[in-house]
C-alpha cells in the first residue's frame, strides 16, 4: 500500500470548493489527501453509546475499532481481536487482544472493554441501542438497573486478554462486535472529562481517524490517526464529513467535484444520472427493511385488524417502481432476502390479493372496529425530511384516503433527528423509519419486536408469545432449527401488524471513479482506511 511519506504535493481542488460552499473551514493542506463525503443527516453524537443513526456509524467506525472490524467487502474480520477460543456451550468466548494503543499513546486494553461494557450497561448512560448487547449475560439485567453493571458476563482476565460470557449461543457474535456499541473505550480520558471526553479537544481513539473539528450543521473533520495500529496501510490523511439531508443538491456537488461520495441519491434521478454520470452510481443488495411503526399504546391500532387494515391498503409496487426505483423491491414481512441461516417465506395472508381487493377488505376491517362517517379514522403519519420519504409520504396519504372518505391522514414533517427521538420517546402515532441490519442474522430485525427491546421497539409491541419463541430460537444450537424457529416468531410479528413493511432496501451510492478502494456490499458500510484517489497515486508515482 501506499505510505504517507511518498504522497506528497497532492492537492485534492475538490476540498477547497466543498469548504467555500459550507462557508469556509481549515485551510487545506497540499501535503494531505482529502477525502470529501456527504453523509445524509447532522449526527447527534460521536459518543459510541449515544448515537443511533447509520451517518453517525459511518464517523464512529472511522475512529474507533472493536474486537471484529468490517473489511472492506463489509464481512467482519478481526479488529481488537487477535484471536479467540469458543467454549463447547457456546456461551463463553475468551479474545486475545493485538497490542495496539490510543492516540495519545496509552495502550488498549481488556480492561477499556470491561469499561466501555459496563458504562453503556449503566441506566445513567441512557443508551438507547444498549439492547443490541442484551446477548451479553447480565446486561439487560444491569440496564434495567436490576442489577449492578459489575455482573454483566465480561472480565479482563489481564491486559490483553478479554472473557466474554453470553446468555444464549451468539453464532452472530462477529457481525454484532462490529457495531459501535461494543467498541472500546479510553477509560482514562472518559474518567476524566465525562461526557465532554468526544470534543474534538479531549477525544482519544484506536481506529484509522481521530476527530479534529465538528461544526454543527457544517462539516465533521477526521484526521489520519498516526498511531493506528495499521497506519502504514493506511491513504487517506484527511476525511471530512458533510450532512446532505437534500440528496438532490449533495448530487450536484458530486458531479461539480465538490464531494466525492454521496451515500444516497433520489430513485427518480436514476435514469439522469445514468446519462450524465455512469461511472459514479452505485447500487447493490442491502440488508435493510423501510417500515412504518404503529403506535399500539393509543386505542386507535391497539387493534390488530385496524393495523392490518392499514398495511394492506398501501401499494408498495408503486412505491417501489415509481418512487424509489433502483431496484427496491416491495416487502411483506420485515426480514429481507438473503440473510445467513434464515429461511424466510414470511409473508402477509393478502400480500398476493390485488390492491383494490385489500382496499375493500381493509374498509370492511375499519367499519368492523367501530369508524365510519360518524367515527371517523384520523391519525397523524410521522415523516423523515430526508433522501425520498417526502416523495413517498403524500402517495402513502391517497393509499389510505382510497379506503375511505373518512380515514383522514394528516402528514407531518421533521428533522431525521427528532423524528427518531419522537419514536424512542413513544411521541408518535403511525411514522415511517428505515432499519439497516447491525449484522447479517434475522435477530437484529426481530429484536425490534421484543418487549424487552423498547425504546427500539418503537411500536411498544408487546406479545409473550413472540418474546418467547424469540428467546427459544436463540438457545437454539442447530442454525437450521433456529432459523425455522424466528421464521415462526416473525410470522406472529407480520399477522398482528405492529409494523408495516413497505420495501426492502438497495444501497444507492455516488462515487466519483477516482476513488479506489471501494467496495459495494450488503451492508453499506465503507470504511475511509481502505480507500485512496487514483489521482494522488498517479501524482505520487511521477
Amino acid at each position: 500500500m501506499i505510505r504517507k511519506a511518498f504522497l506528497k504535493s497532492v492537492l485534492v481542488t475538490a476540498s477547497a470548493l466543498a469548504l467555500a460552499s459550507c462557508g469556509g473551514g481549515s485551510p487545506v493542506d497540499s501535503d494531505h489527501i482529502i477525502l470529501n463525503r456527504g453523509n445524509t443527516a447532522e449526527p447527534l453524537s460521536l459518543d459510541p453509546h449515544k448515537a443511533s443513526g447509520t451517518w453517525e456509524n459511518h464517523i464512529i467506525g472511522d475512529m474507533f475499532i472493536g474486537l471484529f472490524t468490517e473489511a472492506a467487502d463489509g464481512t467482519p474480520i478481526p479488529g481488537m481481536a487477535e484471536s479467540w477460543d469458543v467454549s463447547p456451550d457456546g456461551l463463553t468466548w475468551t479474545f486475545q487482544l493485538r497490542e495496539a494503543s490510543w492516540s495519545d499513546g496509552e495502550p488498549v486494553t481488556a480492561s477499556d472493554f470491561v469499561f466501555a461494557w459496563r458504562r453503556i450497561a449503566s441506566p445513567e448512560t441512557g443508551a438507547q441501542y444498549v439492547s443490541l448487547l442484551y446477548p451479553i449475560a447480565g446486561m439487560e439485567a444491569a440496564t434495567r438497573g436490576q442489577a449492578p453493571v459489575e455482573e454483566i458476563g465480561v472480565t479482563a482476565i489481564d491486559d490483553r486478554t478479554l472473557e466474554v460470557r453470553l446468555e444464549n449461543p451468539a453464532p452472530y457474535l462477529p457481525g454484532l462486535l462490529t457495531h459501535y456499541t461494543s467498541f472500546p473505550l479510553p477509560q482514562h480520558v472518559v474518567e476524566q472529562y465525562g461526557d465532554e471526553w468526544v470534543r474534538p479537544a479531549n477525544i482519544q481513539v484506536n481506529g484509522a481517524y481521530r476527530l479534529e473539528d465538528w461544526r454543527t450543521n457544517n462539516f465533521v473533520h477526521l484526521v489520519r490517526n498516526t498511531g493506528f495500529f495499521d497506519n502504514e496501510n493506511v491513504c487517506i490523511d484527511d476525511v471530512y464529513y458533510y450532512p446532505t439531508v437534500d440528496n438532490s443538491a449533495a448530487g450536484r456537488r458530486v458531479r461539480n467535484g465538490e464531494l466525492h461520495i454521496n451515500n444516497n441519491f433520489p430513485g427518480q434521478q436514476l435514469d439522469f444520472l445514468n446519462r450524465e454520470i455512469p461511472d459514479y452510481v452505485r447500487i447493490a443488495p442491502y440488508m435493510g427493511t423501510i417500515y412504518f411503526s404503529m403506535n399500539t399504546t393509543l386505542d386507535t391500532f391497539s387493534d390488530p385488524n385496524v393495523r392490518n387494515a392499514l398495511g394492506m391498503a398501501i401499494d408498495r409496487h408503486f412505491i417501489a417502481d415509481e418512487i424509489l426505483r433502483a431496484g427496491f423491491q416491495p416487502a411483506y414481512s420485515l426480514v429481507p432476502p438473503g440473510v445467513n441461516d434464515y429461511p424466510g417465506g414470511v409473508s402477509a395472508e393478502w400480500a398476493d390479493t390485488p390492491i383494490e381487493e385489500r382496499r375493500a377488505e381493509a374498509r370492511a376491517l375499519l367499519e368492523a372496529a367501530g369508524f365510519g362517517p360518524d367515527n371517523p379514522l384520523q391519525f397523524e403519519y410521522t415523516y423523515r425530511a430526508t433522501g425520498d420519504n417526502p416523495r413517498i409520504a403524500p402517495v402513502v396519504q391517497n393509499d389510505w384516503s382510497a379506503i375511505a372518505d373518512w380515514v383522514q391522514p394528516e402528514l407531518i414533517v421533521n428533522d431525521t433527528q427528532i423524528h427518531y427521538d419522537n419514536l424512542r420517546a413513544n411521541d408518535y402515532q403511525i411514522a415511517d423509519g428505515g432499519w439497516i441490519a447491525d449484522y447479517n442474522d434475522a435477530y437484529n430485525f426481530l429484536f425490534l419486536g421484543e418487549y424487552r427491546s423498547v425504546p427500539m421497539n418503537y411500536s411498544r409491541y408487546n406479545n409473550p408469545e413472540y418474546d418467547a419463541m424469540v428467546t427459544a430460537a436463540n438457545r437454539e444450537l442447530d442454525p437450521e432449527a433456529r432459523g425455522r424457529m424466528l421464521a415462526q416468531a416473525e410470522q406472529m410479528l407480520v399477522d398482528d401488524m405492529p409494523i408495516i413493511p413497505i420495501v426492502y432496501y438497495v444501497s444507492k451510492n455516488l462515487v466519483n471513479p477516482d476513488v479506489t478502494g471501494w467496495e459495494d456490499n450488503i451492508v453499506d458500510i465503507h470504511r475511509t482506511r481502505y480507500m485512496c484517489l487514483a489521482s494522488a497515486m498517479e501524482d505520487a508515482a511521477e
